[in-house]
């Protein structure tokens, strides 16, 4: 059985934040599970027992190297890929780098990683779910960069 075909996933993503108020994202590569080479606020799903905090800390140190620190959380929604018959209920934390440069740790799921600002994101093939998450940013935060976070 596999989460978001077979019944509904938990995802849990992140937009990550640097010093000079850049977001971090990946691209999706061709062993990820859905929208493969699409730009993402990477994440991943939540396993047994675990809490969304600890799957979202654990899923970035895993495939980026990187510690990351919890700041705030964006509204959940129905992610809905219809195209590839799939549905996750979808989480996101907002946070902000601490150390680590990051780096591709799992290469057959991720093909390329950057900072990016929200204004170069605007014209990104980004997933749904980054794209929502793109324009839940703007409403949060309207200052920009997003230095401050």
């Amino acid at each position: 059985m596999k989460p978001g075909i077979d019944y509904i996933g938990v995802g849990i993503g992140a937009v990550i934040i640097n010093n000079q108020g850049k977001i971090f994202l990946s691209q999706r590569g061709p062993k990820a599970r859905n929208e493969k080479g699409k730009w993402e606020c990477p994440g991943g799903g939540l396993k047994f027992g675990e809490s969304f905090a600890e799957t979202i800390i654990r899923e970035i140190k895993e495939e980026f190297g990187m510690d990351i620190k919890i700041v705030d959380e964006l509204a959940p929604f129905n992610h809905l890929i219809l195209q590839e018959k799939q549905h996750w209920v979808a989480l996101c934390f907002v946070c902000k780098h601490i150390k680590g440069k990051p780096k591709i740790l799992e290469p057959d799921k991720c093909l390329a990683i950057g900072w990016f600002t929200v204004k170069e994101m605007e014209k990104m093939p980004l997933t749904i779910a980054s794209q929502y998450r793109l324009k839940q940013i703007k409403e949060k935060f309207p200052q920009q960069p997003l230095i401050k976070l």
